[in-house]
């Protein structure tokens, strides 16, 4: 088959839907299909983007570069960096939707099907429906959360008008789209709630390459280089925004200020990190560290010289979407401590891999309570990191996943001998 990818962003950018669909290509690619991507240029973490820009081949001038590795030829439409005013970005994304669009009538000649998948959610649906409305094939919608649900559940949408319009854009592309593949049971009931024909949601969890993610000693050149030799390590490593309602962390923090031992190291960045800078500065807390983002390649590394990783959920969002990175962490043979609600996806996957324990939303004391849980009994919680990674390998290894997509694919285009 030729298969057409859809995603605003693809590798060397530094973020988990980045990684996901860079993976699900590179699994295409090795079952020998051919790959086009069209995505971005790197403007999120890159890594490696010296490397890459020296590689690109340009395509329309600066605004379209060309990149092929291993056998995977991805199309880069340029767009400015995270950082800039909300404004520039939703006109950069519109932008990126338009010239993509466009491109993609050139570079889906040919293509026998179709994936999308957000960012930006919903509207790269429209983009990947006209594209295979022109070509006549038929294209597969990835949804990593309900959107507007999440949105609206998270005060991001607020006016009824345009909570409006995207119900009805929701509408159009659950309409349009030969199907749509989701990665929990909650997204997939939610769409079935909706009128979504069941036969057109798949349900294919996100996937996790253990031997990309190798084991690798709690001592190790990370955590000697940031002083982690010696503390118990509670982390987090990832966006930084209302989604995660990482306030509760900093408050858990003072709650073990009398356990000087502790740590908690938070990774990454958002638009939510200098509130947390200024809550942990009000707090007096001195057990908390912050690190920008990390590359991709120390992720092993970071987990490893971790004692507790934590996957948290801002309340109500629990059934929208399921963090990737929960995969990640599972594959490093780390516990988890989820902050989430009973009956969300991420308390269900703990509960399903005996992997640790999920307290409640904004629960400092619960979240601090589960850390000293951890103190107490540390070989119980190693015994539960082995057990997520136990499962992850044999349940969402990437040969898996990319195989079901694959399945997917062939039962849409008829091509049951691809």
């Amino acid at each position: 088959m030729r298969i057409l990818i859809i995603s605003l962003v693809f590798p060397p950018d530094n973020v988990s839907t980045a990684h996901v669909v860079g993976g699900y290509a590179a699994g295409f690619r090795r079952q020998g299909h051919e790959v086009v991507v069209l995505t971005s240029t790197p403007h999120y973490h890159p890594d490696d983007v010296d490397a890459w820009r020296k590689a690109v081949v340009p395509v329309c001038g600066p605004l379209v570069v060309k990149s092929a590795t291993d056998g995977i030829v991805a199309y880069h439409v340029r767009m400015p960096g995270k950082h800039n005013p909300i404004f520039v970005r939703l006109l950069s994304w519109l932008w990126y939707q338009a010239a993509s669009t466009i491109l993609g009538l050139r570079v889906s000649r040919g293509c026998d099907v179709i994936l999308a998948t957000p960012p930006p959610p919903l509207v790269v649906a429209l983009s990947a429906w006209f594209l295979g409305l022109v070509r006549g094939v038929p294209f597969v919608y990835n949804v990593q959360e309900v959107y507007p649900d999440v949105a609206v559940t998270l005060g991001a949408l607020r006016r009824p008008g345009v909570i409006a319009f995207f119900r009805r854009v929701e509408r159009f592309v659950y309409r349009r789209a030969g199907a749509m593949s989701v990665i929990s049971r909650g997204m997939e009931a939610n769409l079935l709630e909706k009128g979504v024909p069941r036969a057109k949601v798949i349900r294919i969890p996100n996937y996790v390459d253990s031997d990309e993610l190798p084991l690798r000693p709690r001592l190790n050149a990370f955590s000697a280089g940031h002083g982690l030799d010696g503390r118990f390590v509670v982390s987090y490593a990832g966006n930084m925004g209302e989604p995660q309602g990482l306030a509760s962390v900093i408050e858990a923090a003072r709650l073990l200020a009398d356990r000087p031992d502790v740590l908690f190291l938070l990774i990454g960045d958002g638009p939510a990190l200098p509130s947390l800078r200024e809550h942990a500065d009000r707090l007096g807390v001195s057990n908390v560290r912050f690190l920008p983002y990390q590359p991709y390649s120390l992720v092993p590394d970071i987990y490893a010289s971790s004692d507790i990783c934590l996957v948290p959920q801002a309340e109500g969002t629990g059934h929208q979407g399921l963090p990737s990175k929960v995969y990640r962490i599972l594959a490093c043979g780390r516990p988890v401590v989820g902050i989430c609600e009973d009956d969300s996806e991420v308390a269900t996957l703990i509960a399903e891999t005996g992997c640790g324990v999920h307290v409640p939303p904004n629960n400092p004391p619960a979240l601090a309570g589960a850390v000293r849980a951890a103190l107490a009994d540390r070989e119980a919680w190693a015994r539960r990191g082995r057990s997520g990674r136990a499962f992850v390998q044999e349940h969402y290894s990437a040969e898996r996943i990319v195989g079901q997509y694959l399945a997917l694919f062939q039962g849409l285009t008829g091509r049951q001998g691809a």
